[in-house]
């Protein structure tokens, strides 16, 4: 049976120390910060952060806790276990030829599942996600036979896939459903009112295969938190730093022409991203990250927790508020996707590999263009 979240939701990569946004908090401020509760009761974690580390602190702040009353969240799919961290690239992925065949997929996801939940102190997860997966994580039936083999042990209610960590993916995604959407029961995806393309795109494919999603990045790097303005400066660490030259300056200008909408419905702007993300097709849960912003003044990270946890969970906009924020916030063709891709030729990388006729195909039946709907505009 499909996990049921809440419909917000908060990631272990929040608070800086296992994803370098904003500053590092301390660990008792995390496991407080992460502790369900108080209007968040679905977390979410990814084995690889801190090479379990990010686990070990989640199972603090539900430890003692009546397991019914929270929904757990964990990814795998990166091998730090067997494999080598290749510098700012990290860990390969477990289905990586160098590491395992396919023959072996089944028995590492097993290992894998057994270890969160050991460093979690817990014995099932609520959902269990493919994490980063590669080309060969999108289409291959043994690894979702192996991740349906751990649902059926009872060691997860449900399982899905997360892509990233970049944006993009669009058509692997589209293809995954189609291939396996009758195992699949959720997905977590790239999507906010200041991002809404290439996300979008996969919706119509979610909502056609039964497939819930899970959006993250909604705060679009901070800005809807209110604290991230013109002129902000980032630590030399912040991995906000791959964003455009420029990115603070333009999200602001778009926001103030946001807010209207959020005044009108007694909304904050961050409420106003979660609530436009929810009113989709398919959008069940959404998990901004929760930056402590350097600086003389920052706003703390537990405001805002609390802004995330009082967001309405049935959206307030009207179909045409929902269009007016999406032209407001238009970012078609604005970065280099990853993922099969037009752009880009030779060998496949662990995040990006060429276009094939099959995908081709795909995106004639789902109205894609490629070149057109998936490329990096020349602006």
């Amino acid at each position: 049976m499909s996990a049921e979240l809440s419909s917000t939701a908060i990631g272990t990569w929040s608070g800086g120390r296992f994803m370098r946004f904003g500053e590092p908090i301390s660990e008792k401020r995390l496991i407080a910060l992460l502790r369900p509760g108080e209007g968040i009761d679905t977390l979410i974690s990814a084995d690889v952060y801190g090479e379990g580390q990010a686990d070990l602190l989640l199972g603090q702040a539900i430890a003692g806790l009546d397991r019914d009353s929270f929904n757990l969240v964990g990814a795998i799919g990166h091998d730090f276990y067997s494999g080598r961290r290749d510098g700012a690239k990290g860990f390969p992925r477990f289905t990586d030829a160098r590491l395992r065949g396919e023959d072996q997929f089944a028995s590492y996801i097993q290992l894998a599942t057994e270890r969160m939940l050991a460093r979690l102190r817990t014995d099932h997860l609520d959902l269990l996600l493919l994490h980063n997966p590669d080309s060969v994580g999108y289409r291959s039936a043994a690894v979702w036979e192996g991740l349906s083999a751990v649902r059926e042990q009872g060691l997860a209610a449900a399982i899905g896939l997360a892509p990233g960590p970049a944006n993009g993916f669009t058509l692997d995604l589209i293809d995954c459903l189609e291939r396996f959407g009758q195992t699949i029961d959720w997905a977590m995806i790239i999507l906010s009112p200041m991002e809404p393309w290439p996300g979008e795109l996969v919706l119509d494919a979610a909502t056609r295969h039964g497939v819930s999603l899970i959006t993250r990045v909604v705060d679009y790097g901070g800005l809807f938190h209110g604290d991230v303005v013109p002129g902000q400066s980032f630590p030399s660490h912040d991995h906000r730093a791959f964003r455009p030259a420029g990115w603070v300056q333009r999200g602001s200008e778009r926001l103030q022409q946001m807010l209207p909408y959020a005044q009108r419905h007694g909304l904050t702007p961050l409420q106003l991203a979660c609530a436009w993300n929810l009113a989709h097709p398919g959008v069940r849960c959404v998990a901004p990250t929760l930056i402590q912003e350097t600086g003389d003044r920052p706003r703390p990270i537990e405001s805002k927790r609390a802004d995330l946890a009082a967001t309405p969970a049935v959206s307030p906009l009207s179909p045409d508020e929902l269009a007016e924020i999406r032209r407001i916030g238009d970012n078609t063709g604005s970065m280099a996707l990853k993922g099969a891709s037009v752009e880009y030729a030779g060998e496949p990388l662990p995040d990006r590999w060429p276009m094939t006729d099959p995908l081709r195909e795909l995106a004639q039946r789902w109205k894609i263009v490629p070149e057109r709907d998936l490329a990096a505009s020349a602006a």
